[in-house]
């Protein structure tokens, strides 16, 4: 049995839920999202909030129960406070601004690198060093991180590159004489 997917996801003040078929769609203060589940789960509303529960007599049901809750949940949660993202950049040089719809890095390369901020998603750069990833979809919002980041990974040696403000690179020792 899932502990997770047994959970109903509880809808607060201001959020509603709807179920069409295998969609769910959920809206909120700060806008509106959807979500396909695979056809072993089935979801309802009801006072307690968003139910999903497995079809009997197959596996996969079970199996895809409490990532079925587990993404209406995300629904929830992005609709009502949205992620966040951070990225620290560290190097000599290294820096980021946002430039109109554009993200400009400046990452050691002979080129200033351009990423086109997709719609759905704000980028805040607090610090020429620093970014804040934010939207209300959280695989858009983990998938831009990740893309940014790819630009430049952070390397073992010196610790420079673009990594995750909670990601702790392992470091290496340099040559010896």
């Amino acid at each position: 049995m899932s502990r997770i997917g047994k959970k109903p996801v509880a809808l607060p003040k201001g959020v509603t839920a709807t179920v069409e078929g295998k969609t769910v769609k959920v809206k909120g203060p700060k806008g509106e999202l959807k979500v396909s589940l695979v056809d072993e789960v089935d979801a309802k509303v009801d006072e307690h909030g968003v139910t999903v529960t497995p079809k009997e007599g197959v596996e996969r049901g079970r199996q895809m129960w409490g990532l079925s809750r587990t993404l209406v949940n995300n629904l929830v949660v992005g609709v009502t406070q949205g992620f966040t993202q951070k990225l620290e950049i560290s190097g000599v040089g290294y820096r980021a601004a946002v430039q109109g719809k554009n993200l400009q890095l400046q990452l050691g390369f002979s080129h200033d690198v351009q990423y086109p901020i997709p719609a759905g998603i704000s980028i805040v750069c607090e610090k020429p060093t620093s970014i804040a990833v934010s939207g209300i979809d959280k695989q858009l919002v983990g998938q831009v991180a990740a893309e940014i980041r790819s630009y430049r990974p952070p390397e073992p040696y010196k610790g420079k590159g673009v990594k995750y403000a909670e990601e702790y690179i392992l470091r290496k020792e340099g040559k010896k004489k």
